[in-house]
């Protein structure tokens, strides 16, 4: 029976040192994948403490560190698998920097800054791992529903456009290799990044959200499970917004709710 068991498959996860990264890590081991956390830490984050042990998981955690803009890294990492004997069945491209400059205030310094990382960080991770791909891999880029629609920071939201279309370039060139590329976009979720948020920022978002609250990682973490496992075998292009349905509505929420 095909489940969302991945026993026996080795998945990265960027960014995996806290917040979504880390759930994701957390509940790819938890479903028996063995997984190659990474993060710019030299040592593995707490934030990853939480993992199951073998002992209580047919998974297995490993640790290495990792800075998604630099290409030696990646290198390095890819190099590093083929060393162990490993085949990588998936990619998470989890790891994202935000920049909350308005558009008269943002230079190009701040939308390259953002762009590395969140752009060319998946860029770099999709050129570096699919040689060590085999058919049946699946990479998971983690976008924003600021990459869905208008959204105030524009670093950041310039930057998660641009990945919608490295993931759909992606899906095209890949797929001859049967290899599926997706992309998730969380909406109000609460991380480490969120948490500096302004309480005028959470309460108008909440304002534009149908369900009314924020989303947890868990809840992310468990549409990158989907997207990994054999049950989204002929999913692939496919942009799933985790957002509450933020983005469904195209601002109406507001005039809806005006009108009652």
């Amino acid at each position: 029976m095909v489940s969302l068991q991945l026993e026996g498959r080795t998945v990265v996860v960027t960014g995996a040192g806290q917040g979504q990264g880390a759930a994701e890590t957390r509940l790819l081991v938890d479903a028996g994948a063995r997984v190659i956390a990474t993060d710019l830490a030299a040592e593995m984050p707490a934030g990853l403490a939480s993992v199951p042990s073998p002992s209580v998981s047919n998974g297995a955690l490993v640790y290495r560190q990792l800075d998604v803009a630099d290409a030696a890294g990646w290198s390095d990492l890819a190099s590093w698998i083929r060393s162990q004997g490993w085949q990588v069945d998936g990619l998470v491209n989890n790891a994202g920097i935000t920049q909350r400059s308005r558009l008269l205030d943002a230079s190009v310094v701040d939308l390259q800054r953002v762009y590395e990382v969140n752009v060319a960080g998946s860029l770099l991770g999709i050129q570096a791992l699919t040689p060590v791909m085999g058919p049946g891999a699946s990479i998971v880029n983690v976008g924003s529903v600021a990459g869905l629609t208008a959204h105030y920071p524009v670093a950041y939201t310039a930057s998660k456009w641009a990945l919608r279309g490295l993931s759909q370039v992606a899906a095209l060139e890949l797929g001859p290799r049967e290899i599926r590329v997706n992309a998730v976009h969380p909406g109000f979720i609460e991380t480490p990044m969120t948490a500096g948020a302004r309480p005028e920022f959470r309460q108008a978002t909440l304002a534009e959200t149908p369900l009314g609250r924020t989303g947890s990682v868990e809840e992310v973490a468990a549409v990158v499970l989907f997207l990994l496992s054999p049950l989204s075998s002929f999913v692939t292009g496919a942009e799933i917004p985790v957002d509450g349905g933020q983005s469904s509505h195209g601002g109406a929420k507001s005039v809806s709710d005006a009108l009652r």
